[in-house]
């Protein structure tokens, strides 16, 4: 089990100011119609520069994925993205590949295996260079296993279909653009309500973040999010919890949670971090 307390590391806490924007996508985002999430990064970026790299690592094959999008991102008038195939730390201490990253205006994670990011990632120059190009400013975006990974602590598996019990939800380390956060994708479609809200239980004082497929969260500076796409963010707080035996759980015991607030955020509604509260649109 992996203890979600925060004990160590340079993070940025909600609210603690950067001047860098994140879309986080929750994977099948519209690629044929009208691209609405897509198209939302490329006006984030194009308010900044021009500069884009499409980050590959997640997939097996990225080659692929990577001129995928590409070929999107022009087709919406961003420019051609500079493709990274970061698959080895071996080039994640590459000093080209963490200037490229540095010096970019937007930076987008393909889907695939968060774990495969955060292996090759961590503790490199690319991963100070991430950090560093997100501090100053730029739109830093993924979809899928690219949004589960931004966060310090990130789900990387579990069995979401099932009631809450102890192997809902097994957590790993994630990059640390964000703390107090943990994100969820493909969130209804893959029934994984139980697994976030196990994560929760870990540690109240972190939101989770449940993304449904075509949607995603467009989070700014100012610690607000507002939701993009066709389906629903779930938000739960367990700020409020009055009960947990989340640490007397043996074996195949069932969670018990008591008082947790859930929201269910469709597009166009925002949530502000800092206060816990949702703002309606209108």
């Amino acid at each position: 089990m992996f203890s979600i307390i925060v004990l160590f590391g340079v993070v940025n806490k909600l609210g603690e100011k950067v001047r860098g924007s994140l879309l986080l996508i929750g994977g099948a985002e519209d690629k044929s119609g009208d691209k609405e999430i897509l198209r939302s990064f490329c006006r984030m970026v194009q308010e900044r520069g021009s500069s884009l790299v499409i980050l590959t690592s997640a997939a097996e094959e990225g080659a692929s994925a990577g001129l995928e999008y590409q070929r999107i991102f022009e087709e919406l008038g961003i420019g051609k993205g500079r493709i990274l195939d970061i698959d080895s730390r071996k080039k994640a201490e590459s000093v080209e590949n963490a200037r490229l990253l540095e010096e970019a205006d937007g930076i987008f994670f393909t889907g695939g295996d968060q774990l495969r990011i955060t292996s090759i990632f961590g503790a490199t120059r690319v991963n100070a260079a991430l950090k560093k190009a997100y501090e100053n400013g730029a739109v830093i975006a993924g979809t899928s296993a690219g949004a589960s990974v931004v966060s310090y602590i990130m789900i990387v598996g579990g069995k979401g279909e099932e009631s809450p019990r102890m192997d809902s939800v097994r957590l790993a380390a994630g990059l640390g653009l964000v703390e107090e956060l943990v994100i969820d994708q493909h969130f209804a479609q893959r029934g994984r309500m139980n697994r976030l809200l196990f994560a929760v239980a870990y540690n109240p004082h972190i939101l989770g973040i449940g993304i449904d497929e075509d949607t995603a969260i467009e989070l700014g500076p100012e610690a607000v999010f507002t939701v993009r796409g066709s389906h629903t963010v779930t938000v739960i707080d367990g700020k409020g919890i009055t009960h947990s035996n989340i640490s007397e759980l043996k074996g195949n015991q069932s969670l018990a949670l008591l008082d947790v607030k859930i929201h269910v955020l469709p597009a166009m509604y925002s949530y502000n971090l800092q206060e816990r509260k949702v703002i309606i649109p209108g």
